[in-house]
């Protein structure tokens, strides 16, 4: 009934002497105020029912699962013909996509930089080693990160494990670069169970972090492995299913030290290699952990609507028990075993699932296909160097990606035999550089240790011994080395002298990347970040005094380089009292 019919049915009630001029205006506003509470009650449910279907209407962007290890070797997987035993991480595999042709970068730092950043280490000055504990250095906050990016898409961000991408200042902490909660460790490695690290001798300190301050009251000496995965489990029961969720869960392990609860060693009793068995129980506890994290995916409501993505950060150790065996060279360096990762794609969101991927993929890639699948936004001015790989993952379609630049180092230790004239006047091969084109690869410089290490699992010997039987050329003498990738992806048949017009080309290609670089930031140890001057804790120590020096000790061209370590030698660097 309208207010104009309630009014004039009331007065003619009125008329006809059926009630009093109070009486009518007492029903009158009574009338009114039934039909306004009425209309009211009705909106209110209205909107209220329309509220929550918008909360718990499930959104369509899928759940972001990156599970970073550290260290794993390239045969360090049972689908790439391990002794070591890997159910879990076979079956997510063989159930999504296998990433066989997939680069990360040879050391812990690097690779972490770019998969937060999707960008070069050469266009975030971080081109020189890792981030050490006492240098006040830490990813470029001019970076716009990996979880800032789906946090302004949506989701709720968190990460788990190991940080190593700098803390000298609150500014470089994980919650300060795009992530709403942080358990874990800031520096590279330390103790699974005590979780502290010494940087040197007198500079040591504990290193379990709950957001940002030390995590004290939640350390209760469990092994790191396991630790982690409750931790993760935790965030999934807690979190709505319904909201976007995005978790890096990037373990401790497998890097040294070894160390691993006494019951996974049991299963490995055969190998008599001490590192080597404790390595491949190291392992298999990641593999079980792994699996848990899986089940909780699946108990709270995450699993049809996620994408799960498994990647080691650099290649295996063999000093520490890894192995990339067939590949050449280990960890550190930019032979395929310390680059060529193992990785692979779960999910019930790929179009094929079951295959192997032989599309080419960096770990700059991740940042723009992540950010793409999360619904988010790729700015122009970003310049990223990573590839929207999506489609190739999924679908099988070719990779936009055709080239990779491992690195050019400017700092690194120069080839004694290298020089302009070995590189055709075009680059100055004592330069630690890697390029990629195609199915082509040249390196320059040293690349690193280029044995060819098969799994110690039946030998007591440690490497020095050198108990195989293969035949190395260390290739004394050289500077530069071209490589057919495809044909040849142990790295056995130096093609450089054969195709010089090929070794030009890269050069020329190698040369334009450099053009791009930003100066290297490497700055020397800062003693005030022993931990005794905080708490005991590996923390931020910089003050907000310090921040406007940030530009000069951060930034270091090859001549300050040089006069730094000129310095050192001199003992101009000594102890801040």
């Amino acid at each position: 009934m309208t207010c104009s019919g309630v009014i004039l049915r009331c007065e003619k009630s009125a008329m006809r002497g059926r009630m009093g001029r109070s009486t009518f205006l007492l029903t009158l506003l009574t009338t009114f105020s039934g039909i306004v509470n009425s209309t009211y009650g009705t909106w209110k449910s209205s909107f209220h029912s329309n509220r929550v279907n918008n909360v718990e209407k499930p959104s369509s962007q899928p759940h972001i699962v990156f599970i970073m290890v550290d260290d794993q070797g390239f045969r360090d997987v049972g689908y790439h013909g391990s002794e070591i035993k890997t159910p879990t991480l076979d079956r997510l595999a063989a159930a999504g996509v296998k990433l066989e042709n997939y680069y990360v970068q040879p050391l812990c730092s690097p690779s972490r930089s770019q998969l937060m950043t999707g960008r070069y280490q050469i266009h975030t000055g971080l081109q020189h080693s890792i981030i050490r504990p006492s240098q006040p250095n830490c990813l470029p906050l001019e970076n716009i990160t990996l979880p800032q990016k789906l946090k302004n898409a949506g989701y709720s961000t968190h990460m788990v494990g190991k940080w190593h991408l700098g803390f000298y200042k609150r500014g470089c902490m994980p919650t300060q670069r795009g992530f709403d909660t942080f358990f874990g460790s800031l520096l590279g490695s330390g103790d699974y169970y005590s979780h502290y690290k010494c940087d040197s001798p007198g500079m040591c300190g504990y290193d379990l972090h709950e957001g940002e301050e030390a995590a004290w009251e939640q350390d209760h000496g469990i092994y790191s492995t396991i630790m982690y995965t409750q931790k993760a489990i935790n965030i999934l029961a807690s979190h709505n299913p319904k909201r976007p969720i995005f978790l890096y869960l990037a373990y401790q392990a497998v890097h040294s030290p070894l160390q691993v609860p006494a019951r996974y060693l049991e299963r490995y009793k055969s190998i008599p290699n001490l590192h080597r068995r404790k390595y491949a129980a190291m392992v298999s506890c990641l593999d079980e952990a792994v699996r848990n994290l899986t089940l909780a995916l699946k108990q709270y409501g995450y699993y049809d609507n996620m994408v799960m993505v498994y990647s080691s950060d650099n290649g295996g150790q063999p000093m520490a028990g890894g192995s990339n065996w067939p590949l050449r060279g280990s960890k550190g360096t930019y032979w395929e075993g310390g680059i060529r990762a193992v990785g692979f794609v779960h999910s019930p969101l790929l179009v094929k699932k079951g295959t192997r991927s032989r599309a080419l993929i960096h770990i700059t890639d991740w940042y723009p296909t992540l950010v793409m699948l999360g619904e988010g936004t790729l700015d122009e001015n970003q310049n990223l160097d990573g590839y929207d790989v999506w489609e190739a993952i999924s679908e099988g379609r070719r990779s936009p990606r055709l080239d990779i630049l491992h690195n050019i180092d400017p700092v690194y230790t120069k080839a004694k035999n290298g020089s302009w004239k070995a590189g055709y006047g075009i680059w100055n091969t004592a330069i630690q550089a890697a390029l990629r084109v195609g199915d082509w690869k040249l390196l320059t410089g040293v690349p690193g240790y280029s044995d060819w290490i098969p799994p110690q699992t039946f030998s007591k010997l440690l490497l020095a011994n050198r108990w195989h039987n293969e035949r190395v050329n260390w290739d004394r003498g050289k500077s530069i080395w071209l490589f057919n990738i495809t044909a040849d992806p142990y790295e056995r048949v130096d093609l450089s002298r054969r195709y010089p017009h090929v070794v030009k080309k890269m050069l020329i290609r190698l040369l334009r990347y450099n053009k791009t670089a930003v100066p290297c930031r490497y700055p020397p140890k800062d003693y005030r970040s022993n931990p005794q001057y905080n708490g005991g804790v590996w923390g931020p120590w910089y003050t907000n005094d310090d921040e406007d020096e940030d530009d000069n000790l951060l930034s270091y061209d090859l001549e300050q380089m040089k006069s730094w370590k000129k310095a050192k030698r001199r003992g101009k660097f000594k102890r801040k009292t």
